[in-house]
């Protein structure tokens, strides 16, 4: 098949991306898409169109790694059909492994870290001119990143980091080796982006951070996450505020406060407990104890009575006994999530519980892993038949993927509704529905 070069193709030069991983990983794709746009590049979603592929990437549990693995060792046929194609490799997993990658994969142009992310323009241009594969990963960011442009995938909800980093070092974690310490961005420049987004359209914004409550620790004189909810809270351009995620340790009456006397910020609190005894919690080094975090559950309902409450849970960590899985099963009876986000625990190389020498077979995390969504499942549904007759207020998000005659939207407490469609509504207004079934992890109804 013969060659085609970048300097004779007709037409914008295209990029394509591939995002594996969480929200910041998403979010880091837009401001790399925002920077290519800077110097001429276009998107595109056929890969096989690219003049440059960035896959960025993750590496939170190993069976990812390996699929991304697989993936940039299959670009290496685009690479023999065009051997001008840039292939990056960016984010988390090109932190942790850094030359490793180019040593196995000779294809790949550019390897580059998290720290680095606001770099691209110029590592294009220095790989464009000389060809030659670039590193670009540095061990630790020393300031904060300046803001670069970004290109946002949707049109009604935006991601809007505050912060970056974690100083947590939860022992089955990786996040704070790749992302490096927490640094957070200046109250002016968030405030001034997300009532941009307003003007722009957007209806609602998600503040994003491994630990959004520790946002301004990092300075003496930094306002706190509280003070920044309030900022944002004033800002007449945006309909909702949410915010991702929060450390149970690290959320505080004042924030409480501010949720519960605003306007915009949803009532939903995302809170990871991970396990509910607290021997476990102590060796995954959590910082708190389930007493502690059922006062701060407490505390939240006095407060805002209507929030739902959501979390994670890793079931099978090493040394996880019969009688802490009990314990755990009792404290979800106890709490009552709205919804809860099950994992089962993998060893990730790197981290302190990969060594721990007690590890849980695979057949008996399954089974755990099982009963605890059993009894999770039916808490969700009786929490969920309760709001059968309310009228919730529902920002229309478009079409349900499973028909297009019904419309998808979620509630300020974060519940998906679907509905037939009237032809009414308009994508992104807030609307009334009045819930007349429930299910586990959806609620149906009608227009009002």
């Amino acid at each position: 098949m013969e060659s085609k070069s970048v300097e004779q193709k007709q037409g914008p030069k295209l990029f394509y991306t591939e995002t594996y991983g969480c929200q910041m990983n998403l979010n880091d794709s837009e401001r790399l898409a925002g920077q290519l746009r800077t110097i001429g590049y276009e998107g595109t979603e056929n890969a096989d169109q690219a003049d440059l592929i960035l896959i960025n990437t993750c590496c939170v549990r190993e069976s990812a790694e390996k699929k991304i693995h697989g993936r940039i060792g299959e670009m290496k046929r685009r690479k023999l059909v065009n051997p001008n194609i840039i292939i990056g490799v960016v984010g988390c997993m090109a932190q942790k492994d850094k030359d490793k990658i180019l040593k196995k994969f000779p294809h790949v142009n550019l390897v580059m870290g998290t720290h680095n992310i606001h770099q691209l323009v110029e590592l294009v241009a220095q790989i464009e001119k000389s060809r030659e594969p670039v590193l670009a990963v540095w061990d630790q960011a020393e300031r904060l990143a300046p803001d670069v442009p970004t290109v946002r995938k949707g049109q009604i909800s935006a991601w809007v980091p505050i912060m970056y980093g974690c100083n947590n070092f939860c022992t089955y974690c990786i996040v704070p080796y790749v992302r490096g310490r927490e640094r957070s961005r200046p109250l002016d420049d968030i405030v001034a982006e997300v009532r941009q987004l307003g003007i722009d359209g957007f209806k609602e914004i998600t503040l994003l951070g491994q630990n959004v409550n520790s946002y301004g620790k990092d300075s003496e004189s930094q306002p706190d996450f509280a003070d920044l909810l309030q900022a944002i809270d004033k800002i007449d351009t945006i309909a909702r505020i949410r915010y991702m995620t929060s450390h149970p340790r690290d959320i505080n009456d004042k924030v409480i406060e501010t949720i519960k006397n605003s306007k915009k910020i949803c009532e939903h609190f995302h809170l990871p407990v991970q396990s509910g005894n607290d021997e476990i919690l102590e060796r995954m080094n959590r910082g708190y104890t389930t007493a502690y975090y059922r006062q701060l559950v407490a505390k939240i309902r006095e407060a805002i009575p209507n929030a739902s409450l959501t979390t994670d849970l890793i079931v099978g960590f090493p040394g996880e006994s019969e009688e802490h899985v009990i314990e755990t099963l009792e404290f979800i009876k106890n709490i009552r999530y709205d919804a809860a986000y099950t994992f089962l625990y993998s060893q990730r190389s790197g981290t302190p519980a990969a060594k721990y020498p007690d590890q849980v077979p695979l057949p008996t995390k399954k089974a755990r892993l099982n009963q605890l969504m059993d009894i999770q499942n039916e808490i969700s549904l009786e929490i969920n038949k309760k709001l059968v007759g309310n009228i919730l207020e529902v920002l229309v998000e478009g079409p349900s993927k499973n028909d297009e005659n019904k419309l998808m939207g979620r509630t300020r407490t974060n519940k998906i509704v679907l509905w037939e469609k009237t032809g009414t509504e308009k994508i992104g207004e807030l609307v009334n529905i009045q819930i007349d079934t429930a299910q586990t992890w959806v609620l149906k109804g009608r227009l009002i």
